[in-house]
């Protein structure tokens, strides 16, 4: 009877586990609006990353659309001190790279940066190797979190309008 109950558990617990990183549909305005402006785009976000590297070392990356207009917002950690980095998603140049001051966004790069502390691979190799295991999609974002004291980057993926977010370790 133990058995059965443990076996129980653990299958309604992978029911609920797996279907995460199932492709899902997002009917929302945001999602729709930012699934069409990525059509085009032919700079992948783990590009990014790598140009956002002057300004320190990555702890975060998505694209977002902001004002109507798209743009890969980056966070990076030099010492002590936190930008969010505008990489051109055009050139793969950075745009602009401003301090991190507001309370919400710096409390956000802190949580960041202690998962990637912890962190052995980049998020540009977990963003490559998500899109490796899911063949057509891009990379929208990638998040660092701690885990059961591990570092993971969650990442979101899309193909057309098919949205999908898988877990890579960092360590």
């Amino acid at each position: 009877m133990r058995k059965t109950t443990i076996a129980v558990a653990f299958l309604v617990a992978w029911a609920f586990a797996v279907p995460h990183g199932w492709a899902q549909k997002y009917d929302d305005p945001e999602h729709a609006e930012l699934a069409k402006a990525l059509k085009d785009v032919k700079f992948p976000l783990q590009k990014g990353l790598s140009a956002s590297t002057r300004e320190g070392r990555a702890i975060s990356a998505k694209y977002e659309v902001d004002h109507d207009k798209l743009q890969l917002s980056i966070y990076t950690m030099k010492g002590a001190k936190f930008s969010e980095v505008i990489v051109d998603h055009t050139t793969g140049k950075v745009a602009k790279a401003d301090p991190i001051t507001s309370s919400e966004d710096l409390t956000a790069a802190k949580a960041q940066s202690q998962a990637m502390a912890k962190a052995k691979r980049s998020l540009e190799a977990a963003a490559s190797e998500a899109v490796k295991e899911n063949k057509g999609y891009r990379v929208v974002s990638v998040m660092p979190a701690l885990k059961d004291g591990h570092p993971v980057a969650e990442v979101t993926l899309v193909q057309d309008s098919e949205w999908k977010t898988v877990s890579e370790k960092l360590d």
